[in-house]
């Protein structure tokens, strides 16, 4: 795909052809098409790298040296002549991504000058990939706690682990496991007592401290699930406008979430790869890595078909479902999904305390429950590895539980 069918006058087209980025205007064509770019996008994209050409051609500067130091001079330049826009930026770095992708630029050398800090966080997340295999997600959350903790104690100085106390680690989880949830301060334990575990194997400290991180106080099955009744998940459902695209989307997302209880990590990482038609099947990468084939349900196989055929854009990602605005791909962060599911269950006059994505697993599992399912048959749909974790939605089965509740003293009230 050349300039032709965005700029009409040959002139034009030239001066979009002009220094040392000419050669591979064509390609960032091809790929902002790829992406679903509109063409007005696609034309301000081509004149501001048209323009950051010349100013490198001015200089006597070659392709090879654009680099991130580069676009922000040439940024600066543009602001003083008052003809800096918004996405400059961007299209920039789509340029420079391409350069870097035809090995025409070297990647940025990392800096070699790591403090001590920084060096021990950089072994630990090896640690993490290598000996415990951990997801991406996991791997973000551990680092961050474990940062926060060296942080805390070392600064950019030293790093003395052998002047570390028990004090030292109930002081840190008293000050960030106050007052969040159970689940939130259950992460910064559990980070905090793999971190202190390899620095005892690594034999950075002498004595093994996994022994001074508190647990986090917590009564099984004490919390009831909350859940959406099977009137409200089907209010939810009918009030996607499937006449638009994004509409479709969001009601075959809706659907999976609520006919198969999927998390929405799952629902963001779904490709198209992993749905076999002539089966009738999914094949779903649930937590740990762990891979199951689940049955796909005919309404919710109908819902998918009908966003494949007048709803997902033409785009060479191969996510299921791709983000309504360019650049055309699939959704970067799960927590995406989880916004959609909570302006649905707004739209549809749901008022939950917790109205996510994952409330539809909570509804999915009651009613299996009430037409009378095991709780092996509920957790085995729903992938749980724990019999305790399907064990909580008993407490909600109420036609269950009359016949074992006590007479109130006194009579009936």
């Amino acid at each position: 795909m050349s300039t032709t069918v965005f700029f009409a006058f040959a002139s034009t087209r030239r001066r979009m052809y002009a220094g040392p980025l000419g050669p591979y205007v064509d390609e960032l064509i091809t790929q902002l098409q790829g992406q679903g770019y509109a063409r007005h996008s696609i034309r301000c994209k081509i004149r501001v790298t048209a323009d950051f050409s010349r100013w490198l051609d001015k200089r006597h500067l070659s392709a090879d040296v654009v680099d991130a130091d580069r676009v922000q001079r040439f940024l600066a330049h543009r602001k003083r002549t008052a003809r800096c826009a918004l996405g400059d930026t961007a299209a920039l770095q789509q340029m420079a991504d391409r350069l870097l992708l035809k090995q025409v630029t070297e990647p940025p050398a990392r800096s070699s000058a790591l403090n001590e800090r920084e060096l021990v966080e950089q072994d630990f997340c090896k640690h993490l990939v290598q000996d415990q295999g951990l997801t991406p997600s996991t791997l973000a959350c551990y680092l961050r706690h474990v940062s926060r903790f060296l942080r805390e104690h070392f600064g950019d100085g030293p790093v003395r682990f052998d002047q570390l106390v028990c004090a030292d680690i109930t002081g840190f989880i008293r000050r960030h496991a106050r007052g969040h949830s159970y689940s939130r301060a259950k992460q910064v334990v559990t980070a905090l007592r793999s971190f202190l575990r390899h620095l005892h194997l690594r034999g950075r400290i002498a004595i093994d401290l996994t022994s001074c991180v508190p647990r986090v106080a917590h009564w099984s099955l004490a919390q009831l699930p909350t859940f959406l009744s099977p009137d409200q998940v089907n209010r939810v459902l009918k009030l996607c406008d499937r006449r638009s695209a994004i509409g479709r989307r969001d009601y075959a997302m809706l659907l999976l979430l609520a006919r198969l209880g999927l998390r929405v990590g799952e629902v963001a990482a779904l490709t198209l790869d992993e749905i076999n038609w002539q089966y009738g099947a999914l094949t779903i990468r649930g937590k740990g890595g762990r891979w199951t084939q689940m049955p796909l349900p005919q309404d919710v196989g109908e819902a998918i078909v009908d966003y494949l055929e007048n709803g997902r854009p033409s785009c060479t990602d191969r996510h299921l479902f791709i983000c309504a605005h360019a650049p055309r791909r699939g959704f970067r962060s799960a927590n995406r999904i989880s916004t959609i599911a909570s302006r649905a269950l707004t739209r549809a006059g749901i008022d939950h305390p917790r109205a996510g994505a994952h409330i539809f697993r909570h509804a999915l599992a009651t009613e299996m429950l009430r037409q009378g399912a095991s709780l092996s048959e509920i957790g085995q749909l729903l992938r749980h590895q724990h019999p305790d974790t399907t064990r909580i939605y008993t407490k909600v089965d109420l036609t269950a539980l009359r016949p074992l509740a006590m007479p109130w003293p006194g009579g009936a009230r």
